[in-house]
């Protein structure tokens, strides 16, 4: 059997950091843990089309500060600020406490892996051949300076009977290696075949 490892969980602590930080004392961890989740669900949900790859929670007693990287931040804070004023609203009401929104703004989207994998999926949506697809994000994220780009697509590809896994990538990839620094993203396409699973994995090498 294959022993695979996410590869974001296999470098934390060693070149990554958690994307919840905070403390809870036993009784209260669960209860914090499913509110992580609710705040990430809702902001998923609303920002679907802002290219969100991730979200970062801080917590300090009744205030939680959300930090939310995206590739288009003018949707995410809206005319004047109404739409960031307007989830600020909606997360503090859905959790009872006091909400801190930063927005980060990702320079190279064609460099994040789950920006890439979520491009690739919705070119497989608009029924673009998967190879097109694949090869055009393989290329642009190489010619922006990426050291190594992998991307593997699964399931009715092309609308075929039987499920099939395919891959690209081009220069290094080091898996194995705990020191180097490789991003992780996943996406879905819901064709008309059904699901099309996309995972994505990008070595970007640190000066």
């Amino acid at each position: 059997m294959g022993q695979k490892t996410h590869p974001i969980g296999f470098r934390l602590a060693v070149n990554r950091n958690w994307q919840s930080r905070w403390f809870a004392r036993k009784n209260d961890f669960a209860d914090t843990l499913h509110e992580d989740y609710i705040i990430r669900e809702k902001l998923m949900e609303k920002l679907k089309f802002a290219s969100v790859p991730r979200i970062f929670i801080e917590r300090a007693s009744a205030r939680v500060r959300v930090k939310i990287f995206t590739a288009r931040p003018g949707i995410v804070i809206g005319r004047k600020g109404q739409e960031i004023e307007k989830i600020k609203d909606e997360l503090a009401k859905a959790t009872g406490k006091e909400i801190l929104l930063d927005i980060q703004e990702v320079k190279k989207p064609e460099l994040d892996a789950t920006l890439v994998a979520e491009n690739v999926a919705l070119q497989l949506e608009r029924r673009i051949a998967f190879r097109r697809a694949m090869k055009k994000a393989v290329q642009m994220a190489m010619s922006l300076g990426a050291n190594g780009i992998k991307i593997q697509v699964g399931g009715r590809l092309g609308g075929a009977d039987i499920a099939r896994t395919e891959v690209q990538r081009q220069g290094s990839v080091p898996l194995h290696t705990l020191r180097e620094e490789i991003d992780y993203g996943t996406a879905e396409a819901r064709t008309v075949y059904g699901i099309i699973g996309i995972k994505c994995w990008v070595f970007n090498k640190e000066d």
